[in-house]
């Protein structure tokens, strides 16, 4: 009987204790870093047009091979550099639509730059007069745009981690304090995962890198 009689006594006390011990605060933690594009693949198209077909083919063969030099010539190298199949359009062998088009034969034809070395290509994109000085006409279509990859995450990853994880203890630790607790172990964690966009819209080459952690820990009185 007098067991009992402790135990009853016993219970409330390690139910208040339970109550206490579960007491927990849940945070997100974030780190944020704007890191340079390490990639680029740039599609370079351009139209060669004429009635002659001979003439054509050889007005865009000289074409590529100057498109060709002025890539080599702003630090790129063959291997960067791929060309594309040419589509043509002959408004003669066209079945439906109007023939009466300034010239018969409209070519179009280009390569595409891939390249880590972001800086250069950037430079060859700022200097693309030089090639309309030439006769050359870059298209600035929806499929032409340049396009900014950034792969090396795996580089950066421990320590943005870190840092997110570090971000959300320091928050945890201001609520404990203003609540009158301190803070426990880590209950649970949850690592999100990682978004890289475009810093703005003006400069796609610059990325903004993000992740989000969340914790929960306990309190403690």
């Amino acid at each position: 009987m007098t067991g009992l009689i402790v135990l009853g006594l016993m219970i409330p006390q390690a139910a208040s204790r339970y109550r206490s011990f579960e007491r927990t605060v849940s945070v997100k933690g974030l780190c944020e870093r704007e890191v340079p594009a390490d990639k680029v693949i740039w599609p370079i198209k351009f139209k060669v047009v004429g009635d002659d077909f001979s003439a054509v083919c050889s007005d865009m063969e000289r074409k590529i091979e100057t498109v060709k030099e002025f890539l080599r010539a702003g630090g790129l190298s063959e291997s960067e550099i791929t060309l594309t199949t040419p589509s043509v359009s002959d408004s003669y062998a066209q079945e439906y639509g109007s023939n009466d088009r300034r010239f018969r034969y409209v070519v179009t034809c280009g390569m595409t730059v891939c390249s880590s070395e972001v800086d250069k290509v950037l430079r060859l994109m700022a200097d693309q007069s030089q090639l309309i000085k030439k006769d050359i006409a870059v298209l600035s279509e929806w499929d032409s745009n340049p396009q900014f990859n950034f792969e090396g995450l795996n580089d950066i990853k421990p320590e943005m981690v870190e840092e997110a994880t570090k971000n959300a203890r320091e928050v945890a630790e201001k609520f404990a304090k203003d609540s009158g607790s301190r803070l426990g172990k880590i209950k649970e964690a949850t690592q999100g995962t990682f978004s890289i966009s475009d810093r703005d819209s003006n400069t796609p080459s610059v990325k903004n890198v993000r992740i989000v952690t969340y914790v929960t820990y306990y309190l403690k009185k």
